[in-house]
């Protein structure tokens, strides 16, 4: 069975190939990658169907010409929908895509700010040595003794802005003077030099500027270590092994002069050897003089620390590690420190081998513990970045979960039932007690009369509710004091006495029971019917 043509392009010819079998899921198992190897079982899944050769070199360059020149020139003409923009921007997102998985391309290790970086930190310490010499000359002319006591530039500006005016300065203030220069007879020296100084005397307003001035300079300087440590960060990121070998600031320098990590692990060790000397290299070919010895990584500590004769030895011998460190730190997956200690370890026994005559270990021992150190730091590393990974996603549920809650108890508010067009659900009012008054009497006015519930008199109901309608209605006169009794008649049988006739007032005046309350109103059946006609009088 097959499952899939391909169509293969050589320089020999065209071969037309039979696809049986295809393993997605563990496709990059060293298991899998062993089989396709092996020819015999390559023959299992792929079979060679037809194949058509080339006559001669000639016939294979008008193919190739053809094919670039004819289909690829008319290809998004012949296909409807595509552009000739849509396909070039085709082509250069697959050409991109397909480079960063070559290289192993990797957002997080971005050479880019480590050259930014170590930029501004050369430039931030040129400003902050001007802006010190600065300082040094403006106070010099109140303390000139200063000078001398303390040489470091950041703590001179500190000292400065903290003692101010050298004649305030008392043995109160020494404790906080020993802080800043963390030396007790530093702070011994400066105290006695003030008291005996040849500065001359300085006004309130040069000194306020001595000390805005001074307060830049230390942020300066206080920026300039967190860039530093930043610094630090990245190049453990990006370059662990390279700075593990020669140092961050070194190795930050060379792929900043080099351009990018890539390009200085295309160097050969010979050119990271003078990298940074070329100055001096060109001169040295146009003179015929000596050629440089070494260029950034004369920084390096090795070098220092190495004889005299020695020097060009080491520098080589460093340059070529340098190198092996870069390619290791540009093309390796999983970035780790190991490579670059054995590495700076077989420097250190190199330079004690020109001094002593140690017998250093062979290059293929030490990358052989190497690889089982780096190994085993991969896979810890691996494993990190899996906890990591749970604990992002476990704290993403977490937080899904809190907004669907919340979303689900603050789906019956009003706003929210305005919105989506629903009626919020009302919560049932509470009837109101009755107060009793001191006497035992309930309280015509605050108390309302309680509704009839009665189920034998329904029409009774809309009675008392239509004459509570035009009690609503009408307006009463004010009336002189009467007597209880007459005070217990209620709204709506005034009401209803005022929409009837005068002539007829001596009826609703006899029938002021009917609608005093709810025992009278279930009393007898004459009541019921003198309440009929009542409301049809009303109703008239």
């Amino acid at each position: 069975q097959v499952l899939l043509h391909v169509l293969f392009e050589h320089a020999v010819g065209y071969a037309l190939l039979a696809l049986k079998e295809v393993e997605e899921i563990s496709l990059l198992l060293p298991q899998v990658e062993e089989c396709v190897l092996s020819l015999g079982k390559f023959h299992n899944i792929v079979r060679l169907v037809a194949f058509s050769p080339f006559a001669s070199s000639q016939v294979a360059l008008e193919n190739a010409n053809a094919v670039s020149e004819g289909v690829r020139l008319h290809f998004h003409n012949l296909v409807k929908g595509l552009t000739d923009l849509s396909a070039c921007k085709a082509q250069l997102g697959l050409g991109h895509s397909y480079s960063r998985a070559k290289v192993k391309f990797n957002v997080n290790r971005v050479d880019n700010m480590i050259i930014q970086s170590i930029s501004l930190l050369d430039q931030l310490d040129k400003d902050i040595n001007t802006f010190s010499m600065r300082v040094r000359e403006w106070y010099g002319y109140h303390f000139p003794e200063l000078v001398k006591i303390i040489n470091d530039n950041a703590t001179y500006c500190r000292v400065a802005q903290f003692i101010g005016n050298r004649k305030e300065l008392n043995e109160e203030k020494l404790e906080k003077l020993e802080e800043l220069t963390m030396d007790g007879a530093k702070a011994k020296a400066i105290l006695d030099a003030s008291r005996s100084s040849m500065g001359m005397d300085i006004s309130a307003i040069d000194l306020i500027n001595i000390e805005s001035f001074s307060s830049r300079v230390v942020s300066l300087s206080e920026y300039r270590q967190s860039l530093h440590t930043y610094l630090r960060s990245k190049m453990s990121q990006v370059a662990p092994s390279l700075s593990a070998l020669i140092g961050e600031a070194v190795g930050a320098r060379l792929i900043a002069h080099a351009g990018s990590l890539t390009n200085l692990a295309k160097y050969p060790a010979s050119t990271v050897q003078i990298l940074g000397a070329e100055k001096a290299l060109f001169r040295a070919l146009k003179t015929r003089g000596n050629t440089p010895k070494y260029g950034l990584i004369f920084h390096s500590t090795f070098i220092g620390r190495a004889a005299a004769k020695n020097k060009g030895r080491i520098s080589r011998y460093l340059a070529n590690k340098c190198s092996i460190a870069s390619r290791i730190d540009c093309f390796s997956e999983v970035p780790t420190s190991v490579f670059g200690e054995k590495l700076r370890e077989q420097v250190e026994e190199r330079l004690s081998f020109y001094e002593t005559g140690e017998i250093p270990r062979k290059n293929l021992d030490v990358m052989k513990e190497a690889m089982v150190q780096a190994e085993e730091a991969a896979a810890e590393i691996t494993r990190k970045l899996e906890k990591q990974e749970k604990k992002r996603l476990k704290k993403e549920k977490k937080r899904l979960a809190a907004l669907a809650m919340a979303s689900s108890e603050n789906s019956s508010t009003p706003e929210e039932c305005e919105e989506t067009g629903e009626k919020p659900k009302k919560k049932k009012k509470q009837k109101p007690q009755e107060v009793p008054q001191e006497n035992g009497m309930e309280d015509p006015v605050l108390s309302p009369p309680k509704p009839k519930k009665k189920k034998s008199f329904p029409k009774e109901e809309v009675v008392s509710s239509d004459l509570e309608e035009t009690a609503g209605s009408v307006s009463l006169p004010k009336k002189k004091k009467s007597s209880p009794k007459e005070e217990m008649i209620s709204d709506p049988e005034e009401a209803a006495n005022r929409s009837v006739p005068k002539k007829k007032r001596k009826f609703s005046s006899k029938e002021e029971p009917v609608s005093s309350g709810p025992e009278e109103a279930a009393g007898s059946k004459s009541s019921t019917k003198k309440k009929k006609k009542l409301s049809k009088r009303a109703q008239d």
